[in-house]
């Protein structure tokens, strides 16, 4: 990279996202997000982590765990994260992460951690297993933002206390130590095609979904997607057109939009005189054709062992040269004696 495309680089804000090793984005994830993913490396520079250490407050095998970490990290490579244009990393590989995540816990406070409603519900989940790590995640999560001064979070509804306790937790440590953090913004990207259940279309497509035939995973294969969308509920009018009450066939016009870049309008004359097997066939088509090359390129990387172990190891490298500036200068503020 010549000396302007690195200053280029260097002007642009930095994006950063962790992601936890817990399972397959769904076309919902897909369409509502992950898609936009690869336009945001050109605008910005993005930092994608996966988040292993923060799936330690879950007890699922070890064996399970190190297999989901390789999976999502060849998930993202899959979906079009390009590591020579994103940093792709890891998160348990960079060792500043647990060491910020320390420093952060003596700069939190007992009880705005108490009040973070993400940790309520999940002791309210899991009653037989209110660890201390799910107590201080919001702590080790801003340890993760303020190691590399993002500029920008993507936040859901779910996040966004995180992210003001981290924006709290830096403009305090700013005011004790002196200005050291940036203090980060939630990031919301350009709404994305927001993707409900093929079996109850007024609720939210998701992976944790009890009925198989309500999601679909963007590794499923093609004869399965065709057959999911074949069972799609729908209504008896038999009439292809955008309407509050018609949420069955809402959606899937929705999906084939995001797709195919057609309009509603569009959608409709393409369909007009004809019935919902046809359009609930070329919705799976189309989904199908979408996702082979993702699929198939998952496959080619998982089976690629030598090449994902290269560039999980790149990416540590690349990510602990950047956070270990941050940490250095942080352990000098708080006044810990550097090793020589």
């Amino acid at each position: 990279m010549d000396n302007n495309a690195t200053a280029q680089a260097s002007a642009k804000k930095i994006i950063l996202s962790g992601i936890q090793p817990t399972g397959v984005f769904t076309l919902g994830n897909y369409l509502g997000a992950v898609k936009s993913w690869q336009q945001m490396q050109e605008e910005y520079r993005c930092y994608y982590f996966i988040a292993d250490l923060h799936s330690l407050t879950i007890h699922i095998d070890p064996a399970k765990r190190r297999a989901q970490t390789r999976e999502a990290f060849a998930l993202l490579l899959a979906c079009g994260i390009d590591p020579e244009k994103s940093l792709v990393f890891v998160q348990s590989h960079n060792k500043c992460h647990a060491e910020m995540g320390w420093i952060m816990d003596c700069c939190s406070q007992f009880g705005e951690l108490s009040r973070m409603t993400q940790f309520k519900d999940k002791s309210a989940k899991h009653p037989d297993n209110i660890n201390a790590g799910l107590f201080t995640y919001p702590a080790l999560m801003a340890g993760d933002i303020l190691l590399y001064q993002a500029d920008y979070v993507p936040v859901g509804a779910d996040q966004t206390q995180h992210l003001e306790f981290t924006r709290d937790v830096a403009t305090r440590f700013n005011h004790n130590y002196g200005e050291t953090f940036k203090l980060p913004e939630g990031y919301f990207p350009k709404a994305g095609a927001r993707v409900m259940s093929l079996q109850d279309p007024t609720s939210k497509m998701s992976k944790s979904d009890e009925n198989p035939k309500a999601t679909i995973s963007i590794l499923d294969e093609e004869k399965v997607i065709l057959k999911k969308f074949k069972s799609a509920v729908t209504d008896s009018e038999a009439s292809v057109h955008y309407s509050e009450d018609k949420p069955g066939v809402s959606n899937l016009m929705t999906i084939y939009s995001a797709i195919t870049g057609k309009t509603m309008e569009d959608i409709t004359k393409e369909f007009e005189g004809k019935g919902y097997g046809d359009f609930k066939d070329a919705v799976g088509h189309a989904v199908a054709d979408e996702l082979r090359p993702i699929r198939e390129e998952y496959k080619r990387l998982l089976a690629d062992r030598a090449y994902l172990d290269e560039e999980m190891k790149k990416g540590a490298e690349r990510a602990t040269a950047i956070a270990s500036r941050t940490l250095t200068k942080v352990k000098k503020r708080v006044g810990l004696l550097l090793e020589s």
